[in-house]
């Protein structure tokens, strides 16, 4: 009886370490997946000087794009010269009613203006271990609004990403 008790402690400690093992391998990839997506996108822009525009998503709005749904096609055929098929998160459901801060998700936005029509891009995604993770405050090419925890379009805990070409 005692060695069937050590035996189930020992097995139920090793599957709370598997299961850290696992957040962290999907979290590598997350981050992996959005810095190929990002260079894919910056060989668009080289070849284009303007990033693609999203569209078409169910959620959040139609001005997005969104791993779960049909406009993600959309927009990998745009960066297909530069990555063969856009990643989706490894635990994507194809919700398409859920995005990035409710579901794992990728969700893209691109092309908006803030005075700088097509020169800027947002990806929100979410890891699942939030600990240590610091969301700069971003302000747009129009120098009023801002991206970010507290900004005007505060997607926290979702991490967001916002690249402006260089100078």
């Amino acid at each position: 009886m005692v060695v069937i008790a050590v035996i189930g402690l020992l097995a139920s400690v090793v599957l709370v370490a598997l299961n850290a093992s696992r957040i962290k391998a999907r979290d590598a990839k997350r981050k992996a997946d959005i810095a190929q997506i990002q260079k894919a996108l910056e060989l668009y822009y080289d070849d284009n000087q303007q990033y693609p525009v999203s569209g078409g998503a169910t959620s959040p709005n139609v001005s997005w794009s969104n791993s779960a749904d049909a406009s993600w096609d959309t927009l990998s055929g745009l960066l297909s010269k530069y990555v063969s098929k856009l990643p989706k998160d490894p635990l994507e459901n194809n919700n398409a009613s859920e995005w990035a801060q409710s579901g794992y998700h990728y969700s893209y936005y691109g092309g908006g203006g803030y005075g700088c029509l097509n020169q800027w891009y947002m990806f929100v995604y979410k890891l699942e271990n939030q600990q240590n993770v610091t969301v700069p405050l971003v302000t747009l090419c129009d120098g009023t609004h801002s991206v970010g925890p507290g900004g005007n379009f505060d997607y926290t805990p979702a991490i967001t990403i916002v690249v402006k070409p260089q100078q």
